[in-house]
């Protein structure tokens, strides 16, 4: 693959960082493994492997590489069985580019929760890469969708087509009236303990960020809080909190590969530097204060 652009997320600045610690045993323990991060890449298949036969040279294609890596670079070499898809026709390298990791995460926790017509759907942090995602892949599985961002990009979060969206500088969204089916924080800054009075009888919290697993009132560390509460919420029939980890899901890359290659999937763009300039994308993201995505053009 010819790569024109990729994306810079906190999927690459964990890895490069080691942190949260567990991911040290995926991405090297001591020193990451990989040399060149980049897990999403949108660009131009240039030569084909023997056998290969989903796509053709010359095709414009996006596509998602977590664990081999590789696409913060002028080429990369990807499985043919790895979830890339065709890019919509009129849409740039750059919007493509960021359409695959956070839906990826985003339809693995609403399958997970069972997210289908009629569901009720809350989404705290809707402006960054996977929130934004979810408020529109919950949409269009017939959810009835309420985001929650900031004050400055509520006119963002609003054309991702919620039902409702909530100011949460202005109002507390946890005290909202409303009961959800799922609450959803793509931002990790909350807790089940404090959201749970918005789950109905048996709703679901889940999150994105390891903080969420933490007990510091039982001086439980967030690994270990990940096994506990995975024990105690397991067989529990009312409101509980689950924690999913992406899996080869067949039903889940064919809706996603339809969603993305039907153009019904605008990934938000935040800004885009040039590959020479990753450094200073690297200082930025891990500010915390990206809106959805963050660009690396190649070449």
């Amino acid at each position: 693959m010819r790569v024109r652009a990729s994306t810079l997320n906190r999927t690459d600045c964990g890895y490069r960082s080691g942190k949260p610690f567990l991911i040290r045993f995926f991405g090297g323990l001591r020193r990451p493994k990989a040399l060149v991060w980049g897990t999403e890449f949108a660009g131009d298949v240039v030569a084909l492997g023997d056998g290969a036969t989903r796509f053709a040279i010359g095709d414009r294609v996006c596509g998602y590489c977590e664990g081999t890596f590789g696409a913060h670079a002028e080429y990369v070499v990807v499985a043919e069985n790895r979830l890339i898809v065709p890019i919509p026709a009129g849409r740039s390298y750059a919007e493509a580019a960021p359409s695959v990791e956070g839906s990826h995460y985003a339809l693995g926790m609403l399958r997970k929760s069972g997210i289908g017509p009629g569901k009720d759907v809350l989404v705290y942090g809707a402006t960054g890469a996977i929130g934004s995602a979810a408020v529109q892949i919950a949409k269009d599985l017939g959810a009835l969708v309420t985001a929650v961002g900031p004050t400055a990009h509520l006119d963002m979060v609003k054309g991702l087509g919620p039902d409702r969206v909530v100011d949460y500088q202005t109002e507390d969204f946890t005290r909202d009236q409303q009961r959800y089916d799922l609450v959803l924080d793509a931002v990790g800054k909350s807790s089940f303990w404090r959201t749970r009075r918005l789950l109905k009888k048996k709703g679901i919290y889940t999150a994105t960020d390891h903080k969420w697993a933490h007990l510091p009132f039982l001086g439980i560390p967030v690994i270990l809080g990940w096994i506990v509460m995975a024990l105690l919420f397991k067989l529990s029939p009312g409101r509980k909190m689950i924690f999913v980890v992406p899996h080869k899901d067949p039903e889940g890359v064919r809706y996603l590969k339809d969603f993305i290659a039907s153009g019904r999937f605008r990934p938000v763009l935040d800004r885009t530097y040039p590959l020479e300039q990753i450094v200073e994308a690297y200082r930025f993201v891990e500010t915390g204060q990206k809106v959805g995505n963050v660009v690396i053009a190649v070449g």
